[in-house]
């Protein structure tokens, strides 16, 4: 009886190890996120200034050569463009899609739909330097948060576990 005992509490303890760690992940796959749509965002610069493709086959290359969570963004934006304008297909894209940003990541890079696809190249361009350097701040405040949390839930997560483990026994 003892042994079993034993043996519940460290699986209660490995739990909320466990918790704490995925707890902690988030704010990793937002830094990830973020970098990876600033990577996707040089793609869209570069193909719009050298290429002129059409923003469809712009966003269907990004969504073939990005992370899942951007990939999905594009793809989307892609799929909603057959039906709406481009600025209005990429905020829907951006609202609709899971990911791991945050409310204000979602407003920085919705800031590139002004432009998108209404005005002549060198607007989209600067458009999209601009949101680029709106998105370096905010990967730079996520590097900060993450700094900050990813240990606190970690350790957060193997204390309450302790406690709850030494509380029972």
């Amino acid at each position: 009886m003892i042994i079993i005992k034993y043996t519940m509490l460290l699986f209660l303890l490995l739990f909320t190890s466990i918790l704490g760690i995925m707890l902690s992940k988030k704010y990793t796959y937002r830094v990830q996120e973020l970098k990876n749509m600033q990577n996707a965002l040089n793609i869209l610069e570069n193909k719009i200034r050298f290429t002129y493709e059409p923003l469809n086959e712009i966003f269907n290359y990004i969504a073939e050569n990005s992370s899942r969570n951007i990939s999905n963004i594009f793809k989307v934006a892609k799929k909603k463009m057959e039906k709406m304008s481009a600025s209005k297909a990429w905020e829907e894209a951006i609202d609709t899609t899971d990911s791991y940003l945050n409310k204000e990541d979602k407003i920085t890079i919705k800031m590139l739909s002004k432009l998108l696809g209404i005005t002549d190249i060198e607007g989209q361009i600067s458009q999209i330097e601009i949101t680029k350097s709106f998105l370096k701040k905010q990967i730079d405040e996520a590097e900060k948060e993450k700094q900050k949390n990813e240990k606190l839930y970690k350790k957060l997560g193997f204390s309450i576990g302790t406690a709850i483990v030494i509380i029972l026994i």
